[in-house]
């Protein structure tokens, strides 16, 4: 399959947008916000952020008409569906947390277990933030060399 530069540089684009995302939203303004004290709720400005990000990346995945442009853009967004599942375990693990300590009778055991539960809550994503970036920088270089993942081509076949 012969690919453009442009067409390159464009499906490139998908996979440096959500590397971009989760270094600026993740692991620069989440710490951010915990250093600074803000509390729970101010996890949910790069929650929010990355989400309207994420939802840039689906809408985007279908507006392509080239296919190799497309192909990476769903390919973009496969891997945000694993960070979702990282937000949805974070999110599960956090009203746990919530529900434990809601009516526990000594206030200060209630913010310490909940100090503690919200540290290995935010795991999940933190994981899976780390393989995601490994796994776009490799779709990256995929995107440069002009070539599509087996998997995508199976799922998405080209027109024509």
């Amino acid at each position: 399959m012969d690919v453009s530069d442009s067409e390159k540089k464009a499906a490139r684009w998908a996979h440096d947008l959500f590397v971009l995302n989760v270094l600026f939203f993740h692991l620069l303004l989440t710490p951010a916000t915990i250093m600074l004290g803000i509390g729970l709720k101010g996890l949910l400005v790069p929650l929010t952020a990355s989400l309207a990000v994420i939802a840039y990346i689906y809408f985007r995945r279908q507006r392509d008409r080239r296919w190799f442009v497309a192909a990476h853009w769903r390919l973009a967004f496969k891997r945000c569906k694993l960070l979702l599942i990282g937000y949805a375990l974070t999110g599960a693990i956090l009203l746990l947390a919530e529900l434990l300590t809601s009516g526990m009778q000594d206030t200060h055991m209630a913010n310490i277990l909940l100090t503690v539960i919200t540290r290995i809550a935010i795991m999940p994503t933190l994981v899976l933030v780390m393989v995601t970036v490994v796994m776009e920088a490799s779709a990256a270089a995929l995107a440069g060399r002009g070539e599509v993942p087996d998997k995508i081509r199976d799922e998405f076949p080209p027109q024509g």
